[in-house]
């Protein structure tokens, strides 16, 4: 059984199934509780929103959210060539990490396209934690591993059943974390993380985020969950904390221009073109796709992605065509939708190289109209440091 639920403040709709064969994070009794509106995502029953869509993404860009984002994937890879091993499937370069540090990647195909996007963490030489999307932690992990199998001297484990994972992001975020911590979280540095105990519960503490904000991201063992979510939603409460499901984590990517596996990125897609580039380190060593990206880097791209802003008050939604100024269809919008921070219809499209400059005028397929919009500089928003 399909429900379909419409959303009036982005006029989106999302449609709920039955959760007979998905998958559930050790929250769902929890969200249900609250009054969550939930979906299936990647095979997995999972929040869309609580309070509304834009008061979680306004509440994420001015106070605090909190995410349960334990339907990501981790993978493992640990032993005497870890290291060598996480080099030959990802396109950026592990091997500047140091203990603590993470960084954002590609795992790539043969081609030189996305088998998926990741972050990888380096827990020490021997021992290299990926986070991967939620609905590829199976066939990344079936790809990292035939990739590598009787090549490295090291082992790889489909680790996600280990791990529970909350994103709490937002200006406020240091504060309200740091009060069920001794750890030094405010002193920890973008991309860098570090072990330690969060309310209590060991727990891996990361100061990353899929929203354009500070904030941090905790992994730890599933039975706590509970625990941790009305620990930190309790303390928050004062500051303007918001639970926050995957609509406004959706909203808030997409203003800060950070790509979505599936729209900006999948297996037709390079480094290149999705303008990746710095994740691609080209003078590394072999790796997957590499001859491939250096050929197109030598000869160049046809398309590349690039962001633009809707000039009326039409709405570009994901997968209307894009088209130049002769009306000729060039390209579809990867993700679009309102701002709610920005107050302006955004989105993203790949389109010809010769048409991405910003300012350059594009036209939006939307239904029977061709609606004005014109290519801008990503990300949309930045926050101030």
């Amino acid at each position: 059984m399909l429900v379909c639920i419409y959303s009036p403040e982005l006029e989106l709709f999302v449609i709920e199934a039955t959760t007979t064969q998905l998958r559930k994070t050790a929250l769902n009794s929890a969200h249900r509780r609250m009054g969550a509106k939930m979906v299936n995502f990647g095979g997995w029953d999972m929040p869309v929103e609580y309070s509304g869509i834009v008061s979680e993404h306004l509440a994420t860009r001015t106070a605090a959210g909190l995410f349960d984002v334990s339907h990501m994937g981790e993978i493992e890879v640990r032993g005497p060539q870890a290291l060598d091993w996480v080099q030959f499937v990802t396109c950026n370069d592990a091997s500047r990490l140091i203990d603590g540090q993470a960084q954002y990647s590609g795992l790539m195909t043969s081609a030189g396209t996305f088998v998926d996007d990741l972050l990888v963490h380096k827990i020490s030489d021997g021992h290299y934690l990926l986070c991967v999307n939620a609905s590829n932690q199976d066939k990344d992990f079936e790809y990292i591993r035939d990739a590598g199998r009787g090549r490295f001297n090291a082992h790889v484990e489909n680790a996600g059943e280990r791990y529970s994972q909350l994103a709490i992001q937002g200006p406020r975020a240091v504060g309200i974390l740091a009060r069920f911590t001794r750890q030094p979280i405010a002193a920890l540095k973008y991309y860098h993380f570090l072990r330690g105990e969060v309310d209590g519960v060991n727990a891996l503490i990361a100061r990353t985020g899929y929203t354009g904000e500070d904030g941090f991201e905790i992994y730890f063992p599933p039975e706590h969950s509970e625990k941790l979510w009305n620990a930190l939603l309790d303390a928050g409460k004062s500051e303007g904390l918001l639970p926050c499901g995957l609509g406004a984590r959706n909203t808030l990517r997409l203003e800060a221009g950070m790509c979505l596996y599936g729209h900006e990125i999948d297996d037709t897609t390079t480094v290149w073109e999705a303008n990746l580039g710095w994740i691609c380190k080209l003078g590394k060593g072999d790796f997957l796709g590499r001859s491939v990206l250096q050929a197109q880097k030598e000869s160049g791209i046809r398309r590349i992605l690039a962001g633009f802003e809707m000039q009326d008050r039409l709405i570009a939604r994901d997968g209307y065509p894009v088209l130049v100024a002769d009306g000729q269809k060039t390209g579809r919008v990867t993700s679009g939708s309102p701002a709610p921070f920005l107050k302006k219809n955004i989105g993203m499209a790949y389109v010809p190289v010769e048409s991405s400059a910003p300012g350059t005028q594009i036209r939006i397929g939307i239904r029977s109209q061709e609606a004005p919009a014109k290519i801008v500089p990503v990300p949309f928003y930045k926050r101030a440091r």
